[in-house]
């Protein structure tokens, strides 16, 4: 295919990337490829078109109903897991790009890293960890794999999207050694610096939101955010200082705590970019596989940063996840999905008629497995409804 030379197309893009990306950032051109080998895009890098191929994905799509913290119906405001990646791709995309790391490989990282969740959010993982835990186990980081390796359909010549290499490997994040898959063996010390930009995107991401979301559902009262949590106090301060006045005088308590939040989670990010180039900086190194085989992590918050977002973790911990409110949830959870587990195991031609045939190949628990963690919430709510009715 000829292409015009005075558009930006894939050689172009490849171009640029050798011309202004750090040394150590992963170049498309340097990818190891794919599992079936396709001819490569005439406009787009082998991770930007990764990242095209997530984004028009029936995974992805369900993630707009699929718990973050709260179920998807309590209401219109909360976080979904679509809407946490989406905010987690733009923190990733803000220090990625900063640091001149490979944007599109930390964009498609920060998309599909929660691909894999099932409904009910962290319930439903615990559910399903609990159901699964004789047949295999059930962990999200590898049902991520699974899915856009394996259950995923776009094309009849392969299973899943057929994605890079590097982006499949960076989808693991820290699963243990005994389960690592043999494929990426050797195993590297460390991901890539973009999958570890996505790590802390996620961590930094969640964080912010979930201060917002509990608040606004009153798990904890902004009071009592002040007083346990130096990043609040400080974020305060500085709003404070830029609009005098407001925090006493405004009544619009959803524009304050957006405003405050706004400034913590820019601090969070700022402090990010900064430490990590330093960091990178001091380890002397030449190449991304330098910094795969690096004694630490590269991508890190400065030490002051990360006492502080320790503070920030172990407050939400305590005042939001380990909320009464969200510890129903979690019995609803479980029975929820272990009434639909029962039912897929005993009675396979409930399911789909594509896991009826998913089961032949791998198994009807596993299959059950695949199918329940693929539901969005109010599907798993309708099936439940179907089956125990």
């Amino acid at each position: 295919m000829t292409v015009n030379r005075g558009l930006l197309d894939r050689a172009a893009r490849e171009e640029r990337e050798a011309r202004e990306l750090a040394p150590w950032a992963m170049r498309s051109q340097d990818s190891v490829g794919r599992a079936v080998q396709e001819d490569p895009s005439a406009f787009r890098t082998c991770f930007e078109r990764d990242r095209d191929r997530l984004t028009h994905c029936t995974g992805f799509r369900r993630l707009m109903y699929k718990t973050q913290v709260f179920v998807n119906h309590r209401g219109d405001h909360q976080r979904t897991r679509l809407s946490h990646s989406l905010e987690v791709c733009q923190v990733a995309r803000s220090v990625g790009g900063s640091l001149r790391l490979n944007e599109a490989l930390c964009e498609v990282v920060a998309l599909a890293h929660d691909i894999g969740h099932p409904p009910f959010g962290h319930r439903g993982e615990s559910a399903l960890q609990d159901l699964m835990a004789e047949h295999g186990g059930f962990r999200h980081n590898n049902q991520v794999l699974r899915v856009v390796d394996l259950l995923e359909r776009r094309n009849p010549e392969y299973h899943g999207l057929n994605l890079t290499r590097e982006v499949r490997e960076s989808l693991l994040k820290h699963e243990a050694d005994e389960v690592w898959p043999d494929e990426f063996l050797p195993r590297r010390r460390h991901p890539l610096l973009e999958a570890q930009v996505a790590d802390l995107a996620d961590s930094t991401a969640y964080h912010k939101h979930d201060l917002i979301d509990g608040l606004t559902a009153d798990m904890f009262s902004e009071e009592t955010l002040f007083a346990e949590c130096e990043l609040w106090r400080e974020a305060c301060e500085r709003v404070e200082d830029r609009h005098p006045g407001f925090l006493s005088l405004h009544s619009d308590q959803n524009l304050r705590f957006e405003r405050i939040a706004n400034e913590l989670i820019g601090a969070c990010i700022q402090d990010l970019i900064e430490a990590s180039a330093a960091s990178i900086e001091d380890a002397l190194i030449s190449s991304a596989a330098e910094a795969r085989d690096h004694e630490r992590l590269l991508i890190t918050h400065s030490r002051e940063m990360r006492v502080k977002v320790a503070e920030l973790h172990a407050f939400l911990y305590r005042r939001f996840y380990q909320h009464p409110e969200l510890a129903e949830f979690s019995i609803y959870a479980q029975k929820l999905l272990g009434d639909l587990f029962e039912v897929y195991t005993k009675d396979p031609k409930e399911m789909r008629p594509w896991y009826q045939d998913w089961a032949a190949e791998v198994g009807t628990v596993r299959a059950a497995c695949d199918y329940i963690a693929g539901m969005t919430d109010r599907f798993a709510e309708s099936e439940h409804a179907r089956l125990t009715q």
